[in-house]
């Protein structure tokens, strides 16, 4: 598990770049829609603590998408205005408000289909409207290396509190912006604001098969145990290819400019 945790996000991370320089942010940041964080996590729990405890922490997660979804919107905006370390710090504390309101909330797989639904269709709306320019300098091979350590040690913190604070927290934390932390702060200093919000933007269309993952797993895990997951994860892909025509217009756009 180690080992994974090592190699899957950093991996994605390099992939989600190469991506970016290749089809421009739109693309990025649809792909970091992906399970990739909190799909390892939820299954590690699994394992430790059984189907059931995973179940409950995917209905945290499911909620969680309101405070990332947050957390995109809000660096977006800020990085129009300020430098990485001013748009990281607050839309970190955004974050972090929102989950600490979350986890005083009742469990309810109800309520966190409200929550993310609610963020999910109300985002398209709150981000800033900016045209990235995508034939700027890509990232040097040593930005790109710091991208992926950063990426691996952010995860390793995150699983090794995930498997300690209990079901509601740990899934909480299974959505802690880990690949959007890194990717802001990195396309910020690489590519410039409006890239970033249009990654940001994007992230927050892919999100949408992040959290069908999240709720497929709740639904299957306690009947179905670790098969839940593979469940889990052909629905979030089948989602992730829905999305893809949401993102139609806004590629399209920016491939003109």
């Amino acid at each position: 598990m180690l080992i994974l945790k090592l190699l899957l996000i950093p991996g994605f991370l390099l992939l989600i770049s190469l991506a970016g320089k290749r089809w421009g942010p739109s693309v990025a940041g649809w792909l970091s829609g992906l399970p990739v964080v909190v799909g390892p996590i939820l299954f590690f729990l699994a394992i430790e603590q059984g189907p059931q405890f995973a179940a409950q922490s995917a209905v945290a997660a499911l909620s969680a998408m309101f405070a990332m979804i947050a957390f995109c919107i809000t660096y977006a905006q800020v990085a129009q205005r300020a430098n990485w370390p001013w748009a990281l710090t607050i839309s970190l504390v955004v974050w972090a408000a929102l989950a600490t309101v979350l986890s005083v909330i009742p469990a309810s797989l109800p309520f966190s289909v409200i929550a993310a639904a609610v963020a999910l269709l109300a985002s398209p709306y709150l981000f800033p409207e900016v045209q990235p320019v995508l034939n700027g300098p890509a990232p040097k091979s040593d930005k790109l290396i710091w991208r992926m350590i950063a990426g691996a040690a952010l995860t390793l913190v995150v699983t090794m509190l995930a498997s300690t604070v209990g079901e509601r927290w740990s899934g909480l934390l299974a959505v802690f912006p880990v690949l959007g932390s890194v990717m802001a702060v990195f396309s910020q200093q690489t590519r410039g604001p409006a890239f970033t919000a249009a990654l940001l933007r994007a992230t927050a269309t892919g999100m949408y098969s992040f959290s069908a993952f999240c709720l497929v797993s709740a639904l299957t895990l306690p009947s179905m145990g670790l098969s839940g997951f593979v469940v889990g994860a052909a629905v979030s892909v089948a989602m992730l290819g829905v999305t893809r025509r949401l993102l139609a217009r806004p590629l399209a756009k920016a491939q003109a400019q």
